[in-house]
């Protein structure tokens, strides 16, 4: 690459030396979850890409697949989808790295036949922004909440890709439940933090596991792969922390 710059691809069998960028110590729970995750969404088509410096120094990172398979609730068959996108350093983010890995997520949908890219982005936590698809000529297609889904046509003729109304689903959970899945490595100690916690509440959190894409399409929450909810009620819709619990339990049961 140009700048000394080298995008390496993550497979099944390289990705105990390459990592998965956001979880790089592969004795952790949540990277052999992930891993074992990937190998299986790896055959469906998932593509994991590093881009990593000359210092061999992994800098940024994108995630994508065939959005049929994808573990948001989207509706956009025929697109490639982004799950995730990150540079890692502010200094590395206008040097074109970003564009540079939205390239090859291009040129996989373009060798694939598909009609387009698309991105779900969100100026809240845990999930991309849009500038960066805005600069790429992405355009906003659907909105939801705080979420916006973008895309990039390359096929001029093709619908566009539309976001599901997961708050339909929210209703299904009553009492305090979480549903989540291995897409993002981080979920697991989060996971074992918050039954940790509302054991020593003496509440009892309900712990529903996506094993599907089609069942994170239709999960209770825009980010699909994480979602805490009381009674039909959506408290948050990404990784908690145990002291973001402990905050989130004293408001629902007033301590």
């Amino acid at each position: 690459m140009s700048g000394n710059l080298e995008i390496i691809e993550v497979t099944p069998e390289n990705v105990k030396s390459e990592t998965l960028f956001c979880i790089k110590n592969t004795n952790d729970l949540g990277f052999r979850k992930k891993s074992e995750w990937f190998a299986k969404r790896f055959a469906e088509g998932l593509r994991l890409k590093i881009l990593k410096s000359e210092a061999v120094r992994p800098i940024a990172f994108i995630e994508y697949l065939p959005a049929d398979k994808a573990w948001r609730p989207v509706d956009a068959t025929g697109y490639m989808f982004i799950h995730c996108m990150f540079v890692y350093s502010n200094k590395d983010k206008h040097r074109g790295i970003g564009s540079m890995l939205l390239d090859e997520c291009k040129k996989d949908a373009l060798k694939s036949g598909m009609d387009g890219v698309c991105v779900m982005t969100s100026d809240g936590s845990w999930i991309t922004n849009k500038s960066l698809f805005l600069k790429n000529n992405f355009k906003v297609t659907d909105k939801r909440g705080r979420f916006e889904l973008l895309s990039l046509k390359l096929n001029p003729d093709a619908k566009d890709p539309v976001l599901k109304d997961w708050t339909i689903h929210q209703v299904e959970y009553q009492g305090w439940n979480l549903v989540y899945s291995d897409q993002c490595p981080w979920n697991e100690k989060s996971v074992n933090a918050l039954m940790m916690v509302a054991k020593e509440a003496g509440i009892t959190l309900k712990l529903i596991k996506l094993n599907t894409p089609f069942e994170a399409q239709d999960a209770p929450s825009g980010f699909g792969v994480f979602s805490l909810l009381k009674d039909g009620r959506l408290l948050e819709d990404h990784y908690l922390s145990e002291t973001r619990f402990r905050n989130i339990l004293k408001q629902e049961l007033g301590k």
